[in-house]
């Protein structure tokens, strides 16, 4: 590891034990913080993959349905129909704080219609169970989306921390302390070489009173 390049004096190494001490305590921070993004993280995959595989299958059934009206019916009477909407849903945005990211949020409310649009007799039982079927997923994908972009905004954010915890650990806190006791050693050495001339000033001074 390559040591900073810094004058080894008493006031640089003081600066220096400062920087260490902040460094080491941001590191523990940001390890913490790491630590506690990718336990939500993994929360919200587990509600990412149950809430897919919800959305999966009702929709499967949904299709299924709508497959079985469409070999029952004719093109035109489906068209007609399925051209209003059986479920009306108004989706806000906003967002919310998970661990200093800014995820999204959607919050939807939901109006039901008072009868489905289209006569009873125009369409068999099945179609009543798909447009209620369809109504009640929009909800899910739309938390769906929500999720999944917070999954990705958390994943960006937790390689961003990994990235700055291992500068840390590997480059700034080795680098501080090999240049501290660098400083250490300089200092004691001058301070060494201090002493060893002042015995011998003061050797010399003795030598001089004793003639």
């Amino acid at each position: 590891m390559t040591r900073l390049n810094v004058n080894p004096t008493r006031m640089e190494l003081k600066k220096l034990k400062s920087r260490l001490s902040t460094a080491v305590r941001g590191h523990k921070l940001l390890k913490d913080k790491s630590d506690e993004m990718i336990r939500q993280f993994s929360i919200l995959i587990k509600e990412n993959k149950r809430l897919r595989d919800e959305v999966e299958k009702e929709l499967g059934d949904s299709l299924k349905q709508f497959t079985f009206v469409g070999a029952l019916s004719s093109k035109a009477e489906m068209e007609k129909a399925f051209s209003m909407p059986s479920v009306q849903i108004k989706a806000e945005y906003s967002t919310k704080n998970i661990m200093s990211v800014e995820v999204p949020k959607i919050t939807t409310k939901e109006s039901k219609a008072e009868r489905l649009p289209y006569s009873f007799t125009d369409l068999t039982s099945e179609a009543d169970y798909s447009v209620e079927q369809i109504g009640k997923v929009i909800n899910k994908l739309l938390k769906l989306a929500e999720i999944e972009k917070s999954v990705a905004m958390l994943s960006i954010e937790i390689e961003r921390n990994k990235r700055r915890v291992n500068a840390l650990e590997y480059v700034m806190i080795p680098q501080l302390e090999e240049t501290i006791v660098y400083i250490k050693g300089k200092l004691d050495e001058n301070e060494r070489s201090a002493t060893t001339r002042l015995m011998k000033v003061k050797g010399m001074i003795e030598e001089r009173k004793a003639q």
